[in-house]
């Protein structure tokens, strides 16, 4: 059996100053679904996208940054499920990751209103769902274990 995703989402991160890992969070805009969350780059998958392509242009459209902006895109072996109750239905979201690249400039659309990089521990402690840590949890390990991470590596 094969499914298709109704969701994408894409965790970025950057190597700091002293080579430590800091992930991007972004926080929801007033007016929206969940004012002030804070997470990931996520969206829908437009029919007939390919996956991979929704996650790139949602991080375009969440963040400005072009797939020259990234390097090292992961899948991950995340997929989340849950219950959207407004729309009496389980959805799924497809779970990348991507390294951004050195100067790379952020600007966030009208969506979100602010950004934090934080340590993964900071972060950690300000996202909700139990999903974003183990997402968070997953970029560490990557990084942690380039070796293993390779076969996670998109072209």
């Amino acid at each position: 059996m094969s499914a298709r995703p109704d969701l994408v989402a894409c965790w970025l991160y950057r190597l700091g100053r002293a080579g430590e890992v800091e992930i991007l969070l972004i926080r929801r805009a007033p007016g929206r679904v969940y004012p002030g969350l804070w997470q990931c780059v996520t969206g829908k998958l437009e029919a007939g996208e390919q996956i991979l392509d929704g996650a790139l242009r949602e991080v375009a459209e969440e963040t400005g940054l072009r797939r020259s902006d990234l390097e090292g895109l992961m899948d991950t072996d995340i997929v989340n499920w849950f219950h959207a109750g407004d729309l009496d239905t389980l959805l799924c979201e497809a779970v990348f990751a991507a390294r951004v690249r050195d100067g790379a400039v952020i600007t966030l659309s009208d969506e979100h209103d602010d950004l934090r990089w934080l340590t993964p521990e900071e972060a950690k402690a300000l996202v909700v769902w139990p999903a974003y840590e183990r997402a968070i949890d997953f970029v560490g390990w990557m990084l942690a274990n380039p070796g293993k991470a390779e076969a996670y590596r998109l072209p």
